[in-house]
């Protein structure tokens, strides 16, 4: 993981333009696949004498401009981690308040997703959720399941191990032998079947973990760590850390041989 705006130490200055040229251009390399841990959003609320949900709802107000910053930038998958597995161990109160705001935002956003050719996914188990909610949520992924500008997939209720330990029992009850598993098969059992592999995965605030997020599917992503809380992590940082994945080498365990000449 590289944190902030660390440089690959192969790239020339010459490949690397101004910051002010950054600033207002994109690099001729996009990634297909972003993924976000939206990280910070409690810290946010918590500099600001506010409560956690109030960072929770700033950090949905983010989501749209990044959202419409994907899509101008050419980004065609984006995945948010927004409710993990683990994180039914918060205080009721707090879950109770991202149940609501999960259900204020399809109820508020969905019209417009729609008509901004934004397809949702949803990633993770619905067990755990109101049942009006889970209705919500398979009508909101079946409405906009033709769009084509963006793919959305949001990991709520999900977990890495627990989606692998899903997609284990599925097979076995499949009927498959250990001979038909390959790593193809296990990533079309996975939740983000039909989505490629993540070529960049962005955590906020500063954290340097995987967090059980995408862990199958995160195994040659590259990373951008900032300290930046997630509120506050805008379009302008979005195209900072497009253009430091633009320098990276990826090699997926291989090793490029220099070339001979002479």
């Amino acid at each position: 993981m590289r944190l902030d705006n660390t440089r690959n130490p192969r790239s020339s200055r010459s490949e690397v333009p101004a910051a002010s040229l950054r600033a207002a251009a994109l690099p001729e390399t996009i990634p297909t696949h972003v993924a976000i841990i939206m990280d910070g959003n409690g810290r946010w609320a918590r500099a600001r004498g506010l409560p956690r949900l109030a960072g929770h709802r700033a950090g949905v107000e983010n989501l749209r401009r990044i959202l419409n910053a994907c899509a101008e930038f050419g980004v065609r998958f984006l995945t948010i981690y927004a409710f993990s597995t683990e994180n039914w161990g918060r205080p009721p109160e707090e879950v109770r308040g991202l149940m609501n705001i999960l259900e204020e935002v399809i109820d508020r956003e969905l019209e417009e997703l729609q008509r901004n050719g934004v397809q949702l996914r949803h990633i993770g188990r619905l067990e755990g959720l109101a049942p009006g909610l889970q209705e919500k949520v398979r009508h909101a992924v079946e409405l906009t399941r033709h769009n084509e500008k963006l793919v959305l997939n949001i990991a709520w209720n999900y977990g890495g191990r627990d989606e692998i330990v899903q997609a284990i029992r599925q097979m076995v009850a499949d009927g498959l032998s250990p001979d038909d598993i390959t790593p193809d098969l296990v990533s079309r059992y996975l939740y983000t079947s039909g989505s490629p592999d993540p070529d960049l995965i962005i955590r906020t605030s500063g954290e340097l973990r995987v967090s059980n997020f995408l862990i199958w599917q995160g195994a040659y992503s590259e990373w951008y760590v900032t300290p930046r809380y997630w509120p506050d992590f805008g379009p302008e940082e979005l195209r900072e850390a497009l253009w430091d994945y633009a320098q990276r080498e990826r090699r997926f365990g291989r090793v490029h041989d220099p070339v001979v000449t002479g």
